[in-house]
């Protein structure tokens, strides 16, 4: 019998430390009416999940509020070295001239494609943040989806310790059912995989603990960069 409650009572404290990070559950939420949608401010509402499971993030106005996030971002990881997509967003904040000037080591996915996989996965596995855009982010569940395609590989956003994903207002889609709707659009050209990414990586499976970290990034980060001043709050 002791053993028992010992068992149920090491469940129940596993699990309370699971709810660590948990969303609130929408009432709007049920069988019948399951569009939560994501508000008036997607973008606000999107932050307010994507924090309330762990991850950490910003909106920020432009070119120059995009640089001041990441110099902070880069000034409390330390990184040496960075595995990017390529991505036009991306491209067009400059980070790779941002992260010249800060001398860190820049590679970016489709470069490493190109190599045999002798030389890809050690490049690879050096990186100490990886720094992607997003196909789609979903404002209800503070989600990130992400394609595996030419230059975009998924390890980007795997492997290194530190994730940065770079998105603008457009890529954010309310609900769930929107980024559904979204792969349908695909439907005849689908990539081989899509990630969804909510929060850092999480699991209880060793020894009903929660861990975070362990099959991927445990600081995972998001900045929104928005053509002009984002709202208040």
């Amino acid at each position: 019998m002791a053993d028992r409650k010992q068992f149920l009572t090491t469940i129940r404290e596993a699990a309370a430390r699971g709810r660590a990070h948990r969303v609130a559950i929408n009432p709007a939420a049920t069988h019948t009416a399951a569009y939560v949608g994501g508000g008036e401010d997607k973008v606000g509402s999107f932050l307010v999940e994507w924090l309330a499971v762990g991850g950490q993030g910003r909106r920020v106005c432009g070119q120059a509020g995009f640089r001041d996030y990441l110099l902070e971002l880069l000034a409390k990881s330390q990184p040496q070295r960075v595995l990017r997509w390529s991505h036009p967003l991306l491209q067009r904040l400059g980070l790779d001239a941002l992260l010249a000037e800060q001398n860190i080591a820049v590679t970016a996915w489709n470069e490493l494609e190109q190599q045999p996989a002798s030389e890809r996965w050690p490049t690879a596995f050096a990186a100490d943040l990886g720094i992607t855009s997003v196909d789609w982010a979903v404002a209800e569940t503070g989600t990130l989806a992400l394609c595996s395609l030419p230059g975009q590989g998924r390890v980007v956003s795997l492997l290194p310790p530190t994730y940065l994903a770079v998105i603008e207002p457009a890529q954010i889609v309310p609900d769930l059912f929107d980024l559904f709707d979204r792969l349908g659009e695909r439907r005849e050209n689908l990539p081989s995989n899509v990630s969804l990414v909510t929060g850092p990586s999480k699991t209880g499976d060793i020894e009903l603990k929660l861990t975070t970290g362990v099959h991927g990034p445990g600081n995972v980060n998001v900045v929104i960069v928005e053509e002009s001043p984002p709202h208040s709050g």
